[in-house]
This record gives structure tokens, sequence and C-alpha cells, in this order.
């Protein structure tokens, strides 16, 4: 690449990034100045129902409704390997130091 190529393609990114930037700043007085930005509302979730099951979370939105089920005595994977290698370095169980 030569450095009148690098030139070139610095000022079209530059341009890009430019139109980018003003058309989002633009877009946003113009929203705001109409009072359309004001109008948009955010969106609260529904509250949920307590579950009879402890083991039960069910996540609701306006869209989509998410049922998870926990299983009893559930350890997550990151806790297992934090477990496991804990015990490599530490004197845990399976260590070999069973005599002392």
């Amino acid at each position: 690449m030569k450095l009148k190529d690098l030139a070139k393609w610095n000022k079209r990114v530059s341009a890009a990034y430019a139109i980018g930037i003003w058309s989002m700043v633009v877009s946003y007085g113009y929203f705001k100045y109409t009072g359309r930005y004001e109008g948009m509302s955010v969106r609260n979730e529904e509250e949920t129902q307590e579950p009879e099951d402890p083991n039960k979370f069910v996540h609701q939105t306006a869209h989509s409704k998410t049922v998870m089920v926990y299983k009893k005595d559930f350890v997550p994977y990151s806790t297992q390997i934090q477990n496991f290698i804990s015990t490599l370095f530490s004197s845990g169980p399976g260590s070999g130091d069973v005599g002392k």
C-alpha cells in the first residue's frame, strides 16, 4: 500500500465516521425537537407471580415467556471448576495427605 493510497483510505474512513456521527446527532435533535422522543416510554416487564415450586423460575415479557426449572442440589459448572482447581493447589480431598 502506497502512501497516497493510505491517505485516500484515511479520508474515506473519516468521512464515513463523520456521516454516521452527524446523522445520529441530527436524528436525536429532530426527535427531541418534534416531541416524538418524549412519547416513547420504557415498557415495564410484567411482574410474575411467585411459583409454588421454588426450583421453578418464570420470566415473562411482552413477547415471550421463559420457564427455567433448576434441578435439586444443582451446582453450577463454574463452581465445580473452581472447587476442582482449589483441590489441586490445597490439601483438600484426594491430595494424598491422609496419614497426617
